[in-house]
């Protein structure tokens, strides 16, 4: 089975059915739409919505936690949890500035996944495999 984490806009694209989702990407969405794929969502995506949606910097069309909860229950969609040894593994990882950034790669390392990402900072760093 295919498996890979997402980023934060590459799920947002994929909620709002956006054409800016990369062709791997949407196909890795697609599938675990199908119960074929799964895809993990690093915790730190969840309070990155959940912040972007406060701001208003985007609209989900319902809170954050009406969306997670409708995303989990295809259990396709698993949640991974953030630790202390993801935190510090976040801390190591200079290349990349932004701390969502950083954890978001850091989940991906601890589940040893690529990541789905267009994200040129995270692209240039090759501190994870990208799907795109």
């Amino acid at each position: 089975m295919r498996t890979a984490v997402t980023d934060t806009h590459p799920l947002l694209y994929h909620a709002s059915g956006s054409a800016r989702l990369g062709p791997r990407a949407r196909a890795l969405f697609d599938a675990a739409e199908k119960r074929e794929a799964v895809v993990y969502v690093p915790m730190a995506v969840v309070w990155e919505v959940t912040m972007l949606a406060r701001r208003v910097r985007m609209n989900l069309h319902r809170p954050p936690r009406a969306f997670f909860e409708d995303l989990f229950s295809n259990p396709a969609y698993q949640v991974h949890p953030l630790d202390q040894a993801q935190i510090f593994d976040a801390g190591d990882l200079r290349a990349l500035n932004d701390p969502f950034d950083a954890l978001i790669c850091a989940a991906a390392r601890d589940l040893e996944l690529s990541l789905m990402t267009a994200d040129a900072a995270i692209t240039a760093s090759k501190v994870v495999t990208t799907i795109w």
